[in-house]
């Protein structure tokens, strides 16, 4: 059952989330940090990658926590892993992994922030997952791939609106270059839990997709 994402809730999450991790009582306090979270996921430029996205990414994890090794390294990386977005930056989520470093180096076990920081690193999908939990999240971050092709469709347009700096003829073979990838993949998902759920659908609109007069004009 979904929970609740309503801001109230997810304030509440985030607090408990943060503080039952706490190394350190002298640290930033929840509030201040999710506040700045959600700052960031609400700014004007954001169509895909904003609060609805994170919310998508929060309830599939909740699918799998019971699953994941470190569940709350996997959650704490997904409240970050978009939190810095610049449409065309090459380095967003190297600069989510750092302002969760900034955030979390005074708050938690150094081998809690690395982990967290390349869990971040690897929803840049430019290389495999080494383990499970980076598996896990990968997954989620692609599971919206699996939805249904009028929701799929509408976070495609929404991510093209993120990028109106591209003209068509550049973001429609940029985008057709990594819908290819992962089609070419043996399996989209890297879990037996996402595969069944997801594969089959996602390859269906990402074919659906790609066949459209936007990217087979």
């Amino acid at each position: 059952m979904m929970g609740d994402f309503r801001a109230n809730g997810l304030a509440e999450r985030f607090r408990g989330l943060w503080t039952r991790n706490l190394t350190l009582v002298d640290s930033m306090d929840a509030a201040e940090v999710y506040g700045e979270l959600k700052r960031l996921y609400s700014q004007p430029l954001r169509c895909y990658h904003d609060m609805s996205h994170l919310t998508t990414c929060l309830y599939e994890f909740d699918q799998v926590a019971g699953l994941i090794q470190m569940p709350d390294a996997v959650e704490l990386a997904l409240w970050f892993h978009d939190a810095i977005y610049l449409p065309g930056a090459m380095d967003n989520e190297l600069q989510s992994a750092k302002l969760f470093s900034k955030c979390g180096q005074i708050a938690f076990a150094p081998e809690f922030v690395e982990k967290i920081c390349r869990l971040i690193l690897i929803t840049m999908h430019k290389s495999p997952p080494q383990d499970y939990d980076e598996s896990y999240i990968v997954d989620i971050d692609l599971a919206s791939f699996g939805a249904e092709w009028s929701i799929f469709l509408q976070d495609s347009q929404n991510v093209r609106k993120e990028q109106l700096h591209l003209p068509d003829s550049v973001y429609y073979l940029s985008h057709a270059k990594f819908l290819k990838i992962l089609l070419d993949r043996h399996q989209i998902f890297h879990t037996d839990f996402f595969r069944s759920r997801y594969e089959e659908s996602a390859r269906r609109n990402i074919e659906r997709l790609l066949a459209t007069s936007f990217y087979s004009g």
